[in-house]
């Protein structure tokens, strides 16, 4: 029993053996994505099965089954493949092209690059993923580039910056999905904690952008039509997750509109309805294996007293509810750093940030808005990290060159710093 209470530095060693091998491979190859994480999370379960030898191996499985069958992670694997679903069909539809030409259709001349982050957060917002956003916008960026003179990077800096916004915000982002569900609130509620924290830093941003990029010109010659209907599912799915309404009814009503869309203008032929949405599903099969592998190692490693030692550590170092939200703060960005994913980093450090925040009296909407983040001002940063690596490859420029422009996860964190320090010590959000 006094093991127990003490908790066991030891019991953490899976985690460690997964950040050695993930880290380990990326620093050897040059490469933080040869050593798949799903990978590296085995070996660290393996390793944590070789643990506690006074657990037989059936009681172990026991302590794996509940750990995975509890309810969060259930309703988190389901909404991670609803959004997969859902991503998938507006896709399809038309929805992320028109998404981008709306926006670009609305931008300034004498306000380009600004307008770029803008378009940014508007996209990653609807459309939940950091990667799409980048991927669609980066291609702008340099056609902006080319056409004022200023510099490749700090259009594309614009750009992730953006895409960071929404990878922290939006409703159907797994980074969302995880924090909320791991701390136990609504994603409405988490939403409007998250976006009071951020607005600064989303305005300051827009000033520097426009600021620095005040006497060019953009004169967009391209033509960027777009439809208000291919715009109509993110629109239902941003609005309905804002005013309350269930998730799951939210993503699948946005699958069953974005089908009639597609279909109805010819984007998605009949006999593909389904084929697109299966798609979108199976591209978020890497992420619920990932939570349930993680959900495993967390059981067990909970169960050796590993979480305990780390709550005892944490106590030890804090004191009261602002100590244990900068706890929180910086566990998740370490861990994303060493794992370079915020949604697996969340996923790893979400129940520890339970318990540190059941511990401290710390209001679930603050910790899963803390958790996502730090997460996000962590991967928004790191130059292995996969936005930099891709908004690196489609524009020809190297990580390190993008980093000098992105000031808007720099900002958060800054942010985020400033209301734990002077938020009141009240349990009831302000």
């Amino acid at each position: 029993m006094e093991k127990e209470k003490k908790g066991r530095a030891i019991a953490l060693l899976p985690i460690g053996v997964f950040l050695i091998i993930f880290l380990g491979a990326g620093i050897v190859f040059k490469d933080f994505y040869a050593m798949p994480a799903i990978v590296a999370f085995l070996i660290a379960l393996f390793v944590a099965f070789l643990q506690n030898k006074e657990l037989s191996f059936n009681k172990k499985i026991e302590v794996i089954a509940k750990g995975v069958g509890e309810e969060n992670i259930i309703t988190m694997s389901l909404i991670f493949l609803c959004a997969g679903g859902f991503s998938g069909a507006v896709t399809a539809a038309g929805g992320v092209d028109s998404t981008v030409n709306l926006g670009l259709s609305l931008i300034p001349a004498h306000f380009a690059v600004a307008g770029l982050f803008l378009i940014g957060c508007f996209i990653s917002v609807s459309m939940g993923t950091s990667m799409g956003t980048i991927a669609a916008l980066a291609p702008i960026a340099v056609g902006i580039s080319e056409k004022t003179g200023f510099a490749l990077s700090i259009c594309i800096g614009a750009v992730v910056c953006g895409a960071m916004f929404g990878d922290n915000l939006s409703m159907i982002s797994d980074t969302t999905i995880a924090a909320v569900k791991t701390q136990g609130c609504e994603m409405k509620d988490k939403f409007k904690a998250n976006f009071f924290i951020v607005l600064p830093a989303a305005i300051i941003t827009v000033l520097i952008f426009w600021f620095a990029t005040r006497n060019m010109n953009f004169h967009l010659e391209e033509n960027v039509s777009y439809s208000l209907w291919e715009v109509l599912p993110y629109m239902v799915v941003l609005l309905g997750a804002l005013i309350g309404i269930n998730v799951f009814v939210v993503l699948i009503s946005g699958i069953v509109i974005s089908l009639i869309v597609g279909v109805s203008m010819g984007h998605i032929a009949l006999s593909e309805m389904f084929q697109v949405v299966g798609n979108g599903v199976t591209s978020m099969y890497d992420i619920t294996v990932i939570s349930i592998i993680v959900a495993c190692i967390v059981s067990l490693v909970k169960e050796h007293g590993g979480i305990q030692f780390i709550l005892n550590l944490i106590k030890s170092k804090i004191n009261g509810r602002r100590g244990a939200e900068f706890g929180i703060a910086l566990l998740a960005f370490f861990v994303d750093a060493c794992t370079a994913n915020n949604t697996v980093a969340i996923v790893m450090t979400g129940p520890i940030a339970k318990e540190i925040s059941e511990e401290f009296d710390v209001d679930p909407r603050r910790s899963a808005s803390l958790l996502d983040m730090f997460t996000s001002v962590g991967q928004g940063i790191i130059p292995y990290g996969a936005q930099l690596l891709s908004a690196a490859t489609l524009t020809g420029l190297t990580p390190l060159q993008i980093i000098p422009n992105l000031y808007y996860p720099l900002l958060m964190g800054v942010c985020g710093v400033l209301a734990i320090i002077f938020r009141p010590q009240s349990k009831k959000l302000q």
